[in-house]
């Protein structure tokens, strides 16, 4: 279907039809979502940014100058709608599920380029979640939308050099805190690696599992402070702490989150019965082998990946 005029559909908006606004800014929600999640690392608080900015902009279409562009008008107030969010109570971080970007009224020129950057991988939303919110919008902004000094400083209200000096000390903390390797694996190799971990864990095979890690992997669970360095380590987790060890009471299904491959995980109490929600694994792979594992224990990361709360046994 052809798009419908934006004229038109701007005009109807202002005119209070409900339906045309929703037609208008229907091409940007998920963009805007993804932005949200990029600043707040979580799609449930992104969820509640985006209500919050399509809100606002109905409320407040009148005040919209057309010469700005809808979608950078969009962007200020989604930003804005993060700022406020961050300042009421801090976010937690958790995944984001690929299959929200594969929506067939996104853009799939602006789709393709924004799940192939960096900003979009676990490992850099959780090193930006460090920064102090303005520097972190500061950030986004530059590195995944590519705005200049002067929007980025028209939207924060401060100067361009002010702008300039935040993301310098951004960039440099970003850069100081990455512990995590980039993921850069290709499709096949994701398969061979995801499929070898997924029979060596229905085997209980713990020496497989930590043949398939590299010797410096890391394991973290947000929001817990929990840290396993090195691979021998990580075997011994697997061995005694998930289900005391058992992981054939554990059922993984494979998803995908943050550009990068995943496992949710189900865990049976007894030898019979139903698996119920347990967490989801999200995996770094690179040069074949795992090189990150981020685990979210708890149901709550199920909703977003369309996953239900429990699996036959």
């Amino acid at each position: 279907m052809a798009p419908e005029p934006q004229d038109a559909l701007l005009a109807a908006a202002r005119g209070g039809e409900e339906d045309a606004f929703a037609r208008l800014t229907r091409p940007y929600r998920r963009e805007l979502h993804l932005h949200c999640y990029r600043l707040l690392g979580n799609p449930h608080d992104a969820d509640d940014a985006l209500q919050e900015t399509l809100l606002r902009a109905w409320r407040h279409l009148d005040r919209y100058q057309e010469r700005a562009g809808l979608r950078t008008w969009l962007y200020r107030i989604a930003t804005n709608a993060c700022l406020r969010l961050l300042e009421r109570r801090p976010a937690e971080l958790m995944p984001y599920p690929d299959r929200l970007l594969d929506v067939a009224d996104a853009s799939a020129d602006t789709f393709a380029a924004t799940a192939e950057r960096e900003t979009f991988e676990l490992a850099y939303v959780t090193v930006v979640r460090l920064l102090p919110p303005r520097q972190r919008a500061a950030l986004v902004l530059r590195e995944a939308l590519g705005w200049r000094s002067a929007e980025i400083a028209d939207l924060l209200g401060t100067s361009v050099t002010a702008v300039n000096s935040a993301l310098q000390r951004a960039r440099e903390t970003v850069e100081a805190k990455a512990a995590v390797p980039r993921h850069t694996a290709d499709g096949a190799e994701e398969r061979r690696v995801v499929q070898a971990f997924m029979r060596a864990w229905n085997a209980v095979d713990i020496d497989a599992l930590v043949a398939l890690l590299a010797e410096d992997a890391v394991l973290t669970m947000p929001p817990e402070d929990v840290r396993i360095d090195g691979a021998a380590a990580i075997g011994r987790f697997f061995g005694t702490v998930p289900a005391d060890g058992r992981l054939d009471r554990i059922r993984l299904v494979e998803t995908r989150a943050n550009g990068q491959p995943g496992l949710a995980a189900y865990i049976r109490a007894a030898d019979e019965g139903d698996h119920d929600a347990y967490g989801v694994m999200v995996l770094t792979i690179a040069d074949g082998q795992v090189t990150a594992i981020t685990g979210f224990p708890g149901a709550a990361a199920f909703e977003p990946f369309g996953l239900p709360a429990t699996q036959p046994g």
